[in-house]
């Protein structure tokens, strides 16, 4: 039986990855009390069903602010949950809100929407810290994150850790949810070439030249070797998600493709190993 605590900032799209959960058969309560979490657990698994909760800033403040305790007293009764925490910068946050017109929770308490967003920051970050993986849905469409949210949680290889290798660019950001970053800017760059300069790191010209350049075979072997080494470590750690996040300047030919390189070979030992080019189509 799965058990999922879903939580996130007003807008940034926790009540989509609900309703995705929802719809594969998962019982799903919207902000319920901490306090209630176990005897609700008991009473789903009388069903032989799959458990979602969404947790946000409308819970009892001391519910938030303790939550990594109660979330470890309720893992010590057998009852145990991995934790989503979903969230976007402000400025996609305030976009957001301006286009739908919703009303932001926290502004019947008299602050102005920028404060609001802001203070649900603050509200909700013991449950960031405690969460076992942070979507960052900036730049992603409400049917990325629902696709996103059934493959990380639906993945049926759930003896072994789920890996995701993210591809990105600088010059956009670093992925927030990213565990592990590796920068590949030290590499030959394609794009200074007019004639590789429009394909991609999955194409073959771009894979072609770099796999004719012994400073990227030397990162991937070290890559190889690191990652071999201490995610089986973090696995032991009882950890259920792990964000590879691989950045070049634009997030179109490198970070792709040492992306889809390491993806190919973790793939093998690793059947739930994924890779998403978070800036590809920028």
């Amino acid at each position: 039986m799965k058990r999922v605590i879903l939580s996130g900032r007003s807008g940034s799209g926790k009540t989509v990855a609900l309703r995705a959960l929802e719809d594969q058969g998962f019982y799903c309560v919207d902000n319920i009390p901490l306090s209630l979490i176990p005897q609700l657990v008991d009473t789903v698994e009388v069903q032989h069903q799959d458990l979602a909760l969404g947790v946000d800033a409308r819970s009892f403040p001391k519910d938030l602010e303790n939550f990594s305790e109660i979330l470890q007293n309720i893992r010590q009764t057998g009852k145990d949950f991995q934790v989503i925490y979903i969230d976007a910068d402000d400025a996609t946050l305030l976009k957001r809100f301006s286009e739908t017109r919703r009303r932001h929770p926290l502004t019947q308490n008299g602050f102005s929407l920028k404060e609001a967003i802001m203070q649900e920051r603050d509200l909700l970050e013991p449950v960031a810290l405690a969460s076992d993986l942070i979507i960052d849905t900036t730049s992603m469409t409400p049917y990325a994150l629902r696709d996103f949210v059934r493959e990380r949680v639906l993945a049926q290889h759930k003896a072994t850790m789920d890996v995701m290798f993210e591809s990105f660019g600088y010059k956009n950001g670093i992925p927030t949810e990213a565990d592990y970053v590796f920068d590949v800017r030290c590499l030959p760059n394609p794009y200074w070439d007019p004639e590789l300069k429009e394909y991609n790191g999955t194409q073959q010209p771009i894979i072609d030249f770099l796999e004719n350049q012994p400073l990227v075979l030397e990162l991937f072997w070290q890559l190889k070797v690191f990652l071999h080494t201490w995610l089986p470590r973090f696995e032991q750690d009882n950890r259920s998600y792990m964000t590879i996040a691989i950045g070049c300047t634009g997030g179109h030919h490198r970070s792709v493709y040492m992306a889809e390189k390491l993806t190919e070979y973790f793939k093998q030992e690793r059947p739930n190993t994924k890779v998403r080019h978070r800036d590809l189509n920028h």
